[in-house]
């Protein structure tokens, strides 16, 4: 199969394994909310039947998993970054490319007299160049040079060859310098032939001739290596080569300068104290043979040593048939296979440095090393050991020789058929293809932590060839999906080079797979960009891009690759701009819309991501996506249902936005800058962004705070000049300051929305241009004060004039200067924007609080140091309408505090005024000396555009987030994925069973806690863990613990956040089967959802957003209801607001709004942990509502089962089975009923409990139980009949003291056991009576 199948295949496998979500139902008429789940018990189930029916089991036992997805991974506690450019990355890279430019020989044989020092044998080795000196009469020494030279010009025709024969000192000394001279700052090689001079001396100095060859003259290594200079190579062949070696070693210990001993290398053929070997079945340059004909040489040796060594006559191994050049010939096969044999040596026995010095730096001494390694093997056998320096380790004994042997074996044994027909065609030595089966064994069973495959150098050489190409590529995008640390491995064995220029190749086979391998290699290292571009190779992803062919999850792997061309590098934008990569992105987006096959949601992701960085920065990019109306393509996606896809088409959006706009308007008019189209085009893109303020997910919201940023920096001084005018206190008089509250109808009108949250009045006059805001500035919207004391009835009466009167110019809010610098945006647009920066900075994620205090602070709002706002004491002023006229959202509600950067104005002089502005909106004016008159709020915080002040603004994190996804496997299912599959067996069986006994074996509760334990401050809310005896509470001051209260210890205790309001309202169990997450939600209907939240010190945030958006005029606080559906992946949340929000979890996106059908607010909320889609509704009026949301008309049925009572709700509930008609409701009043909605009736029981102090009510999940608790220290147990099943009045204490005030109750979701919350902070368990209490 291929890579691409394979990918694809593994792709659908592995979001199968991570999203099993459960399959969505058709479609119907109500297309804003789109296709719902299939109600969970028609679908079938694969788990075991234990004591209840598979359809049952399915009900109960909801499969959907939301929130586990890569991106839930720690978003609040790092940073993601993308491909590195820098540091360890780039080590695989040669630091310097080098080559050898010019080579010295000099060979001082003089034929004929042998050395006083040495004593020759007989027969001994007489050949030099595979030539025996005494069988030509003339010329020998001159035609051994010239055989030397070719043999050189083997591994580097290039380079300049001089020779000099039994030469002097000075002819030596000329030859370096104009070798040197040459060769400038390239290599130099140095080759020494000393078989007719005597052995080097201790002092390491080598031996020439006089002129008249009547003495030998040494010459000291030093004499030579300051000749020569750096960088350079020495190959010394002579007897005690290794005194060489060591005199240079301690020549270099000794110099204060290391440069030499950096830059140059020697090889030796022999140690200091050995002898060349005179046997005659070597020749007697036995070194420089192996050097400069490494194949002649081992196939001569092998042959003596194996069995073919009597039958084969040596002088075939002359006539091989080929050449070394072309691999598809036997000498060019063999050739071939010895340069893997030795590369994979190396690379598995030297250092990866060294590695990289010696074999991928210049490309004869890599060649001359390979063959180095081949001397040590042959001249060991010897008796004879060669020296390098640097020193390699012993290799002569690997066991990548026997592969040599083999194919060596194989190529000798059908050499003489091959001489005698050159016909004859020769058998391919099966070398590569078994080394290849050996490298796919690895991949099977090896790791990151095991020794890595020899084989890697191998499959580098295998690259070279058409016929095992294919299957080469396919195994090492294999090895490279392994992780970082295998596309480390690849690059510095040296595979880039090769993969570069297989992108000029036009085989469609080999497409999908290269494509995989770029994203590997770019996804770890940015800097192979520059190498692309260089090479045209963005070329090749566009059009791999533009195909149809491929899956989407492939060409989104082109997009990636092209984004990170185009990251950051001005030569990437330029080329990929030329290339049409705009139009072909956009092309593809538009296509989106039509093709189903072209919505894979990654393709999309990184369609926009591309688009992003392609434009990011660079005007002329920008200026062709607005021609080619690039913000209309892209803004469909922000209302796509992968949060990935919608924040990489705000960053796509964000990135058109210009931040160098403030220096464009004020160094004069641009005549390429059409400033009209500019800012229609900035219009769209920021109504666009204004959309996704409120995104559930932060992912989407984070980006929407850097595009604000970008927005903020170029618009600068006009939203300064809007902040400044809203925030200006107008005189003395309370009733003279702006407000906007009157004009709350306006927003009524669906039609009239902007976002979920912004809302703009269109019947009322537009904004003036000089700058006087009108009732329909969105900041009036009720939806927009978002419960401000802004919204308050009393202040509809309020004067709304002109922001700035004529004194506005001397405080510098806005200059009449700026008359003919009329602002670029309608006024009420920039007041959304203001708006949505405070809604931003006071988002319940952390990381986007910080991000939108970022952008204020780009427009003049400071944070300073943040307090818990507390009401006024009684009998102090509580100025109610400055808090209106200073602040445009709801400070209490986010807990905001913040300064403003603005002029000194002088403030009323009543006391009461500034304690009341302190106690109610945490709000204050600071003096600031403004530098100029003009410049509207204090020193712009940033002034125009450049290097340092850019860096003010926050940087986008989806592009290296989204990077981080190529870098993990792609190819594999996760290795855990059967411990989860096991785990979640396991859980059902425990559910399963404890279902069966708790809905059949139930009698009655104690009385008696079975343990308890005690908050500072009074219980909220409560929660017992389904498989662990946990239990979890929160106090009114939202700290969450967490207990073992079998082993009765604290196993955690950590903050939901650091302003707590009202406490929280509901504590539940996401994934409780699976790995759960806690989901707090807090009364202002900010959710947070926890991961190891029971591991001490250790719980990190998942997700957080607001599932109230806007609330009712006159209302200060939301008091949200929130319940959760796991069936479903829906959340339901609604409280001081007409409707409820439906969110759905793994999309993390608002799908709908239910309208409630009742002027009066919600107080209860229940949603049905059996049927998918079904929730019941309490209202403050005491009336019940139930809705479907499979259903079109959404309302099932409204009763009123309190009636002729008023009272609100407290808690409703669906009884246990799988009945979906029947609920416990139960009010205030202290009445609770049992209702069935198929009974138009009413209730069917009806129990007046409490007598008008009901605080709690908790229904079994799947016993006949319910439980209630009032504020007079009671709690009843009752059965689903209304018959009572026990009551609790006291604590277990000595002197029997009454329990507290029922602040919550909650019952475990498969046994018989209640968790009591109480006011005054206790927090207790009871047992099943015919349990034994723990």
């Amino acid at each position: 199969m291929a890579l691409g199948d394979l990918m694809a295949s593994r792709f659908s496998q592995s979001s199968a394994a991570v999203s099993n979500h459960l399959d969505e139902c058709s479609s119907h008429d109500n297309g804003d909310f789109g296709a719902h789940r299939r109600d969970s018990e028609t679908l079938s189930s694969s788990y075991g039947n234990v004591g209840t029916s598979a359809t049952t089991s399915m009900a109960y036992l909801p499969q959907t998993v939301v929130l586990s997805e890569l991106r839930h991974d720690a978003f609040e506690s790092c940073m993601p970054s993308g491909p590195s450019d820098s540091g360890l990355v780039s080590r695989w890279r040669p630091k310097d490319r080098m080559k050898t430019g010019c080579v010295a020989l000099v060979l001082c044989l003089n034929i004929g007299v042998d050395p006083p020092d040495v004593i020759k044998i007989s027969p001994c080795a007489r050949m030099e160049c595979w030539i025996d000196p005494f069988s030509l009469s003339t010329k020998a020494l001159e035609t051994i040079g010239k055989t030397l030279t070719m043999q050189y010009e083997r591994w580097q025709p290039r380079a300049r060859y001089k020779i000099q024969l039994d030469p002097t000192v000075e002819e030596v000394k000329k030859l370096c310098n104009s070798c040197r001279k040459y060769a400038k700052s390239e290599r130099v090689l140095f080759h020494y032939n000393g078989h007719g001079v005597p052995k080097p001396t201790a002092n390491g100095e080598i031996w020439l001739f006089n002129k008249s060859y009547t003495q030998y003259i040494p010459l000291p290594i030093s004499d030579l290596d300051s000749w020569l200079k750096t960088p350079s190579i020495y190959v010394f062949d002579c007897s005690a080569a290794g005194m060489i070696v060591n005199s240079f070693i301690e020549e270099c210990n000794a110099s204060s300068s290391t440069t030499s001993s950096r830059d140059c290398i020697l090889l030796a053929a022999c140690e200091a104290h050995e002898t060349l070997p005179q046997s005659s079945e070597f020749p007697a340059d036995v070194f420089t043979s192996c050097l400069t004909t490494p194949i002649k040489m081992a196939l001569r040796w092998f042959c003596m040593r194996s069995l073919l060594r009597d039958s084969l006559d040596y002088a075939l191994i002359d006539k091989i048939p080929g050449d070394q050049t072309k691999r598809r010939t036997l000498l060019g096969e063999l050739n071939w296979i010895f340069t893997a044999v030795t590369d994979t040596i190396a690379w598995n026995v030297l250092p990866h440095g060294l590695f990289q010095r010696l074999f991928r730096q210049d490309l004869l001494v890599a060649s001359l090393f390979r063959n180095f390694l081949l001397a040590e093997r042959i001249m060991r056998s010897a008796n004879c050991s060669p020296v390098s320096y640097p020193l390699l380790p012993p290799t002569h004994q690997h066991h990548m020789w026997d592969a040599w042997d083999m194919a060596a074996e194989i190529c000798l044994s059908q050499l003489p058929l091959l001489v005698r027909d050159p016909n004859a065609e020769y058998q391919p030595i099966p070398f590569f293809t078994e080394q290849l089966t050996a490298f796919e064994v690895w991949l099977d069973h090896g790791s990151e932590h095991k020794k890595p495959p020899e084989q890697l150098p191998i499959v580098l050489q295998v690259l070279l060839s058409q016929c095992h190409r294919f299957r080469a590529l396919v195994l090492l995008g294999r090895f490279l999906d392994m992780g970082p640390w295998a596309v480390d491995l690849a690059l510095s064995v040296g595979i880039f080079p090769y993969v570069l220029k297989l992108l000029q190749t036009t085989n469609p086979e080999l497409r999908q797979i290269l494509v995989f391998i770029w994203t590997k290699i770019l996804a770890l290292d940015k800097s192979c960009q520059v190498d692309l571009v260089k090479d045209g190779g963005h070329t090749y992803f566009i059009r791999f891009l533009d195909s149809m062919e491929a899956y989407p999850e492939q060409r989104a792997m082109a997009a990636f690759v092209l984004a990170v061309i185009v990251d950051g590098h001005r030569r990437g934008q330029e080329a990929c701009l030329e290339a049409g990569l705009v139009h072909v992105c956009l092309r593809h987006l538009q296509g989106s819309a039509l093709n189903d096959a072209q919505t894979e949601p990654l393709f999309l992701q990184w369609l926009c991501l591309c688009l992003g960085k392609l434009w990011e920065d660079f005007m002329e990019a920008q200026i062709i996506a607005f021609q080619a109306d690039a913000p209309s393509i892209c803004m469909p996606l922000l209302s796509e249902p992968q949060p990935e896809v919608r924040a990489s088409a705000v960053f796509a959006l964000g990135t058109l936005l210009d931040v160098g706009f403030d220096s464009c308007r004020d160094g004069g008019v641009d005549e390429e800058c059409d400033d009209d189209e500019k800012f229609k085009a900035e219009i769209s893109v920021l109504k666009s962004l204004l959309y996704v303020v409120s995104d559930g997910s932060p992912l989407v919201r984070a980006e929407v705070a850097v595009a604000l940023a970008r927005f903020a920096f170029g618009h600068n001084k006009y939203l300064k000049s809007i902040a400044a005018a809203y925030w200006k206190p107008q005189s003395s008089s309370l009733s003279s300051f702006p407000s906007f509250a009157h004009v709350k109808a306006t927003a009524a009108n669906p039609s009239q929305y902007i976002g979920p949250l912004l809302r703009v009045g269109t019947d009322t006059p537009a904004v003036s241009r000089d700058i006087r805001v009108s009732t329909s500035s969105p900041l009036s919207a009720s939806g927009i004060m978002h419960g401000s004391p802004l919204s308050d009835e009393s202040s509809q009466h309020s004067y709304s004039g002109n922001l700035h009167d004529s004194h506005s110019t001397s405080n510098g809010v806005i200059s009449n200067n700026h008359s003919r610098h009329r602002a670029p945006l309608d006024n009420a647009l920039y007041s959304q924007c203001v708006l949505a920066m405070c809604t931003l900075a006071k988002d319940p994620s952390p990381r986007i609080a910080n991000l939108g205090r970022r952008v204020l602070s780009i427009i003049g709002i400071e944070q300073v140091v943040a307090k818990p706002i507390k009401s006024s004491r009684p009998g102090e002023p509580n100025f109610v309408g400055l808090a209106r006229s200073s602040s445009w959202f709801d400070m209490s509600g986010g807990h905001l505090p913040l300064t403003f950067r603005t002029p000194p104005v002088s403030p009323p002089r009543t006391t009461g005024f500034l304690t009341g502005m302190r106690r109610v909106c945490s709000l204050e004016f600071r003096p600031h000396v403004p530098s100029s008159p003009d410049s509207g709020l204090a020193d712009p915080l940033l002034g125009a555009v450049g290097s340092s002040e850019r860096s003010f603004l926050p940087q986008s994190t989806i592009y290296n987030w989204s990077c981080g996804r190529f870098s993990k496997p792609l190819l594999n299912v996760p290795d855990d994925i059967e411990e989860i599959l096991a785990r979640r067996e396991e859980r059902e069986k425990f559910a399963l069973y404890h279902i069966s006994e708790c809905q059949h074996t139930f009698r009655k509760l104690s009385n008696q806690p079975s343990w308890d334990t005690k908050f500072d401050t009074a219980t909220k809310t409560a929660l017992l863990h389904p498989f662990s005896p946990l239990v979890i509470a929160a106090d009114e001051n939202e700290r969450i613990r967490v207990w073992n209260y079998e082993e009765a210890n604290l196993l955690n205790s950590f903050d939901n956040h650091d302003f707590p309001d009202k406490g929280i309202s509901k504590l539940c169990l996401v994934n409780e089967l699976d790995d759960s997450l806690l989901l707090a939600a807090s009364c202002d209907g900010n959710i947070r959802i926890w991961k190891d939240y029971t591991r001490t010190g250790k719980e990190k945030l998942v997700t957080a957003f607001s599932s109230i958006q806007g609330h009712r005029p006159g209302v200060r606080s939301v008091n949200a209801v929130v319940d959760w559906q796991q069936q479903s992946g829906y959340l339901y949340a609604s409280g001081e607001i007409s409707s409820i929000m439906v969110w759905d979890l793994e999309k993390e996106q608002h799908v709908n709004s239910i309208s409630s059908s009742s002027d009066c607010s919600i107080s209860a909320l229940s949603a049905s942990q059996v049927h998918g889609g079904q929730f019941a509704a309490g209202f403050v009026d005491g009336s019940v509502r139930l809705f479907d949301i499979r259903t079109p008309e959404m309302l099932v049925r409204t009763m009123r089962p309190h009636a002729p009572k008023v009272e609100r709700v407290v808690e409703i509930n669906f009884q246990p089975g799988l009945d979906q008609g029947k609920i416990v409701s139960a009010c205030q009043a202290g009445d609770i009923q049992f209702l069935d909605i198929r009974n138009e009736k009413g209730a069917y029981v009806s129990i007046d409990a409490h007598r008008g102090s009901l605080t709690a009510l908790a229904v079994h999940r799947h016993a006949p139980v319910i439980a209630s608790g009032s504020a007079k220290h009671l709690i009843k147990v009752l059965s689903l009949e209304g018959e009572p099943l026990g009551s609790i009045r006291y604590y277990p204490t000595f002197m029997a003291q009454k329990i507290g005030s029922v602040s919550c109750l909650t019952f475990h979701p498969y046994r018989v056991l209640l968790a009591a919350g109480f006011a005054d902070g206790c927090v207790s368990i009871y047992a099943d009576g015919n349990s034994q209490a723990r």
